[in-house]
């Protein structure tokens, strides 16, 4: 019998202990990203987990054949770290043994070792797996990472509780016919379009949750916003004195992670020239004021009153750039009738409900507000909608028995880190994207 004792045995270094071994021999592990041959040397690039390390192959000083190596080889690279005030991480590794741990048995589809992918967007999700292994396109998701990790250590500082709701619900909670249907044993089920009622819920618990985790929307949209699958960062927060104190918390969380992001992740800011804004404060103008102004600057007359167009909330983004300098507005009171049956109505008008959208760079990015959390105002409003109040009664079990003021909001991680790096479609922003023609792979 052998006892496992959770200790792994370390027989490489991390690219980022390096510099600590300037003129030591180490064991270093990885893939062969790029093979630059020269005259008499040549530059052997290793892909490791985060970085990418210059190696250096001589005859002289290298006991193996350079022949012996292809790129997308797996290897252990056993070298000499070299100081070299050329290189950009200020040293470079002289290559002396190599143990080959796989070769790849075809050539790449696609040229992934140069600056970018140069192909096209359907191509580059075609062979994510493969694609995903250049430099800058796994940077993407590596800052994604620290977008997430920074929310999650603002959010704990705040006193948030971390939840996991069900993903197979009985009814959506937005309603509409953009809900994906399945059979669940004999039964008609859902796949969540958001963890809204699950997280009101609670806040009757906890008092403030949040979730990062998958929703999914059958919206017919084939547009280079949508996406029919992403992943929605939602928090729900009791006991608030109105809808502002959400927007004051959001605005507090994504300066926190703006900051995070350039003490963490500076290597993947510098590789993608991320520009990352910094926030101060955020600007917030009423739904009717923001169309009447996109109106009034553009002599645009309104078509929708109910809604913002895309170029709409691109406009609006230009105007209030030029006005305060802020890359980010809030735009609040939206009608009544655009919004969901928990959303609550303004006392001073009730077609006007507390809920707000976050525009960054000309995107919808969040969506939130206060919600109804009195029983019979609930009732009230589901009944002036029409809607079946006994379908939903596990969801008003919570406001029968009492529950505080509270509101939350929903942001999509995708469209945020597409508008952080100012891409043309959030589907770079996706790892594996599923929209209407997609689902593999």
């Amino acid at each position: 019998m052998k006892n496992i004792v959770g200790v792994i045995e370390k027989v490489t270094i991390e690219s980022e202990e390096l510099g600590n071994h300037i003129n030591e021999t180490v064991r270093i592990h990885g893939s062969i990203y790029k093979i630059r041959r020269m005259s008499d040397f040549a530059f052997v690039l290793l892909r490791t987990k985060r970085t990418v390390v210059q190696c250096i192959y001589t005859k002289e000083i290298s006991r193996f054949s350079l022949d012996e190596i292809k790129e997308e080889s797996s290897v252990i690279v056993t070298a000499c770290v070299k100081g070299e005030e050329r290189s950009r991480t200020g040293y470079d590794l002289q290559m002396i043994e190599i143990e080959i741990l796989s070769k790849p048995e075809e050539p790449s589809p696609v040229v992934i070792n140069n600056k970018c992918v140069d192909t096209s967007m359907e191509t580059l999700l075609n062979f994510r797996p493969i694609t995903l292994r250049n430099e800058k396109e796994r940077a993407i998701f590596k800052l994604q990472e620290g977008i997430t990790d920074g929310m999650r250590k603002f959010l704990r500082q705040e006193k948030f509780t971390e939840i996991h709701t069900p993903k197979i619900v009985y009814a959506g909670a937005e309603g509409g016919a953009n809900i994906f249907c399945l059979d669940y044993f004999g039964r008609e089920a859902y796949l969540a379009q958001s963890p809204q009622f699950y997280k009101q819920m609670m806040v009757g618990v906890y008092e403030r949750v949040f979730e990062i985790a998958p929703v999914f929307r059958a919206e017919k949209h084939d547009t280079s916003r949508h996406l029919n699958e992403y992943i929605s960062v939602d928090l729900e927060m009791g006991y608030i004195s109105s809808f502002e104190d959400i927007m004051q918390m959001e605005t507090m969380m994504l300066r926190h992670v703006m900051e995070y992001l350039k003490e963490q992740y500076i290597n993947e800011i510098r590789l993608l020239k991320a520009d990352i804004p910094v926030i101060k404060e955020i600007p917030a103008i009423k739904f009717k004021e923001a169309k009447e102004l996109i109106s009034k600057e553009y002599n645009r007359p309104i078509k929708d009153f109910d809604d913002f167009e895309p170029e709409e909330e691109r406009l609006l983004y230009e105007l209030i750039k030029e006005k305060t300098g802020s890359e980010f507005v809030f735009v609040t009171h939206y009608p009544s009738k655009k919004r969901p049956f928990y959303a609550m109505d303004s006392e001073e008008n009730k077609e006007e409900t507390l809920s707000f959208d976050l525009l960054f760079r000309g995107l919808e990015i969040t969506t939130g507000g206060q919600r109804i959390h009195k029983y019979k105002e609930q009732i009230e409003k589901m009944k002036s909608r029409g809607m079946n109040v006994e379908l939903f009664e596990t969801y008003l079990m919570m406001h029968k028995y009492g529950m505080p003021p509270h509101g939350g909001l929903g942001l999509g991680l995708e469209r945020f880190t597409s508008r952080l790096l100012e891409q043309e479609n959030v589907r770079f922003s996706t790892l594996f994207p599923r929209d209407i023609n997609r689902l593999t792979p």
